[in-house]
C-alpha cells in the first residue's frame, strides 16, 4: 500500500462511497442552514462590496453572489460568497483543522452546483468527503500549526474544497492528488489579518482556490507527488522542528498528532465524530466559553455590571492569542477582543450582531469594563484547562464558572429550532417578508432539490441593509 498522503486521499476522495449513515447527511444540512443564516448579514457588510467591485470585470457568469442580481464565474463567485459568510465571524467551527470548514466547502460547492447542475444530495455528498480531508490534513498539522499563527480556514481550507470540489466533478483518483497537490500552491493565511477584512477574504480565497485546483486538475496541469518529505507541507508550515514536535506529542486533542492518518482515511467519519462549534455570538469562538460563563452566572446570582469588581479569565494561552484586541478600535477588532466579548454579555445580557456597529463598540457601557476584566494565560491545551470565570463582586462575594465546552458544540448543540431561529435572527433587518419565506422554504427542502442551484436564486436578493 502506497504511504504518500496525496495518492491515498486522492484515491478516498474518489472511489469511497455514498452511502453516508443519516446522521453525517444531517450534520452537513444543519451547517448549510446555518451558513446560509450568517450569509444574509454578511451580503451587507462593506467587504461585501468593496471585494464584488473589485472581481465583477473579471468575469461574469453563471453562479449567483448573494446579495446580488449580477451573476459571476465559478471562482470569483465563491470567492465572494466565501468572504460573505465568514465576514461576521458568525460561521461554525470544526475542530480537527482548527477552522471554519462550512464558509468554504459551501460557496466552493454551490458555485460549481450552479454552473454544473448538481442536486442538493450530490452538494451534501461533496461537502462529507471535502470536510472529511480538510480534517485529515488539519490532524497532521496541528495543533502546532494554527498556534504558530497560520490561518487554518485559509491554509487547510483550500485542500478541503478542492477535495469537495474533485468529488463534485467525478475526478479519478489520479487527478484528485494532483488537484489536492496544486490547492497546496494556494494554501496561505496568517492570524495577523484577524480584526480586519482580509480575514473573511481568507475563506473566499479558499473556496476560489477549491475550484480553480480541481479544474487545473481536470484539465491534465501538472504537480509535485507528495505532501510529505523535506519541502512538504508538513514540515514547512508546522516548522523545522516538526519531527521532534510529532515524534514526542503526549497529548491528544480533535486528532491533532502531526501525523496525515493514512490507514484508515474515512474511519471515523469526522462529521460525526467531533460535529461542529455552531456560534451563539458573533465573536471568536475562542471567547465563548467565557461569555457562557458570564451569562451562567449572572442568571444564577442575579447580579447586574454595576455589581462587580473584577473578572478574572483563566484561559488556555492559545485562547487569548485569538482574541488579542485589548482596547479594540473598530467593530472588526471587537470581534477578536476578549474584553469586549466579555463587557458586553455582563454590561448588556447578551452579544448580538447589534453589538458590533461603531456606536455600539464605542458604548461607554462596555469600555468602561475593560480595566477590570483581566487575563490569566494558562500554557495548556483547551482539552486540557477549561476556561474559568473568577467574578467578585462589590460586596465581597467571589463566584466561579467552568465551562470545557461552548453552548452550540458537541457537548452541548443546537437543536433543529435554535438553528432556524438564528437563521431567522440573522435575515432581521436584511431580508423580510416574502423574500424571507421563500428563502428559508428552499434551504429547508435542500437535500431533495434536483437542482441545487435554485437555493441560490433566492440568494440575489436586494438587501435593504446592515442589520
Amino acid at each position: 500500500m502506497t504511504t504518500d498522503p496525496l495518492q491515498v486521499f486522492g484515491s478516498w476522495i474518489a472511489e469511497v462511497g455514498n452511502e453516508w449513515p443519516e446522521d453525517a447527511r444531517d450534520w452537513a444540512f444543519r451547517e448549510f442552514v446555518d451558513t446560509v443564516a450568517v450569509m444574509v448579514p454578511g451580503a451587507v457588510e462593506p467587504v461585501a462590496d468593496k471585494l464584488f467591485a473589485s472581481v465583477e470585470p473579471w468575469g461574469h457568469g453563471p453562479c449567483t453572489v448573494f446579495g446580488k442580481q449580477q451573476r459571476l464565474a465559478a471562482p470569483w463567485a465563491a470567492l465572494v460568497n466565501g468572504t460573505i459568510a465568514h465576514a461576521l465571524d458568525f460561521d461554525d467551527n470544526f475542530d480537527p483543522p482548527k477552522a471554519h470548514p462550512t464558509t468554504v466547502l459551501f460557496p466552493a460547492i454551490m458555485a460549481l452546483a450552479e454552473q454544473d447542475g448538481h442536486s442538493g444530495a450530490e452538494c451534501i455528498d461533496a461537502y462529507i468527503v471535502g470536510l472529511q480531508i480538510l480534517g485529515r490534513i488539519g490532524q497532521g498539522l496541528n495543533p502546532t500549526h494554527r498556534n504558530r499563527g497560520w490561518h487554518a480556514t485559509a491554509t487547510v481550507g483550500v485542500i478541503g474544497a478542492t477535495a469537495a470540489c474533485a468529488r463534485l466533478m467525478k475526478l479519478d483518483a489520479e487527478s484528485c492528488a494532483r488537484a489536492l497537490s496544486i490547492a497546496t500552491s494556494m494554501s496561505s493565511g496568517f492570524m495577523s489579518q484577524f480584526g480586519t477584512e482580509m480575514k473573511p477574504v481568507h475563506a473566499g480565497l479558499a473556496a476560489k482556490g477549491g475550484i480553480m485546483a480541481a479544474t487545473m486538475a481536470k484539465n491534465g496541469i501538472t504537480a509535485g507527488r507528495t505532501l510529505d518529505g523535506r519541502t512538504g507541507m508538513n514540515r514547512l508550515m508546522v516548522g523545522p522542528d516538526y519531527e521532534e514536535l510529532r515524534d514526542t506529542i503526549t497529548h491528544v486533542e480533535h486528532g491533532q498528532n502531526l501525523r496525515y492518518e493514512l490507514n484508515s482515511v474515512g474511519e471515523p467519519l469526522l462529521i460525526t465524530e467531533h460535529k461542529f462549534r455552531v456560534k451563539r455570538f458573533p465573536t471568536c469562538g475562542a471567547i465563548h466559553r467565557a461569555m457562557d460563563g458570564i451569562l451562567e452566572l449572572t442568571a444564577e446570582h442575579g447580579f447586574t455590571a454595576a455589581d462587580v469588581a473584577a473578572v478574572d479569565l483563566h484561559m488556555p494561552r492559545v485562547h487569548f492569542n485569538n482574541v488579542f484586541y485589548t482596547d479594540p478600535q473598530s467593530p472588526l477588532e471587537a470581534k477578536f477582543s476578549a474584553e469586549y466579548a466579555v463587557g458586553c454579555v455582563l454590561a448588556r445580557g447578551d452579544c448580538t450582531l447589534s453589538d458590533f456597529t461603531e456606536e455600539a463598540v464605542w458604548g461607554e457601557d462596555v469600555r468602561s469594563l475593560f480595566p477590570i476584566i483581566h487575563r490569566h494565560p494558562v500554557d495548556k491545551l483547551e482539552g486540557e484547562f477549561p476556561t474559568e470565570v473568577h467574578v467578585t463582586l462589590k460586596d465581597g462575594r467571589k463566584l466561579t464558572s467552568i465551562h470545557p465546552w461552548p453552548k452550540g458544540s458537541k457537548a452541548a448543540p443546537f437543536s433543529w429550532e435554535e438553528y432556524w431561529s438564528k437563521f431567522e435572527a440573522c435575515c432581521n433587518g436584511v431580508l423580510e417578508g416574502e423574500d424571507r419565506a421563500a428563502l428559508r422554504e428552499v434551504l429547508e427542502r435542500f437535500p431533495s432539490l434536483p437542482d441545487a442551484g435554485e437555493l441560490m436564486r433566492y440568494a440575489s436578493f436586494s438587501a435593504s441593509g446592515p442589520a
